[in-house]
């Protein structure tokens, strides 16, 4: 497959924009869009590419490398990289959607991806600020959030709510309404219906120092 055509299938795998990818190699916003609908560059440079085949987990060759600098070796194809996004969610009064940036990637088990039921694809981490959440989740947390469309079933997710991001535990109370509720009894639950408020994704996994 040309390393253009493979590129884009990548990024659009992943569900990341050719933007985010541009900003994570210090490139304006257009800079992969241009090499794949133009041609310009001819080919990506050699730290560019290097820095592509390591974040979407594939060898360089596949991105236009030469097989002997490939950057990622033949037992990495068990892992699949998550992107962490320069996003917050607000386990407080609310934070601010931010335009998503990919700016490192955490490293996954493949195996360990299945196990859990979960699709590398569909998957981003952003960070946790504010208390409300605790102690289950505190400031400085990431968590992983699964983005996939599936039936709602009583969790924590994060939803947008008034343009902001909150980190939540969601519980359906019949009707088409919901409540928003805390972990940190400190903070009232928020009831809202259907139509108020969308749900980005499910919480599935934390990282956090002890």
């Amino acid at each position: 497959m040309d390393p253009r055509e493979k590129l884009a299938e990548l990024a659009k795998a992943r569900d990341v924009s050719l933007a985010a990818l541009s900003r994570m190699l210090s490139r304006n916003n257009t800079y992969l869009q241009q090499y794949i609908t133009k041609g310009s560059p001819k080919k990506l440079e050699e730290d560019d590419r290097r820095v592509l085949a390591q974040f979407l987990g594939v060898d360089e060759a596949e991105l236009g490398g030469p097989k002997e600098n490939s950057y990622v070796k033949r037992s990495d194809v068990d892992w699949v990289e998550v992107p962490r996004l320069d996003v917050d969610a607000s386990a407080g009064p609310g934070a601010a959607s931010a335009q998503e940036k990919v700016f490192d990637a955490f490293r996954f088990s493949k195996r360990w991806l299945t196990e859990q039921g979960l699709d590398g694809a569909r998957l981003s981490a952003i960070r946790v600020v504010g208390d409300s959440m605790e102690p289950l989740l505190r400031e400085g947390d990431e968590v992983l959030v699964d983005r996939r469309e599936q039936p709602f079933r009583d969790g924590v997710h994060v939803v947008r709510l008034d343009e902001l991001l909150l980190v939540k535990r969601v519980a359906s109370k019949g009707g088409g309404r919901f409540s928003l509720l805390s972990q940190n009894l400190a903070y009232p639950p928020i009831d809202v219906s259907a139509d108020e408020f969308a749900i980005i994704g499910r919480v599935v996994w934390k990282s956090g120092r002890v």
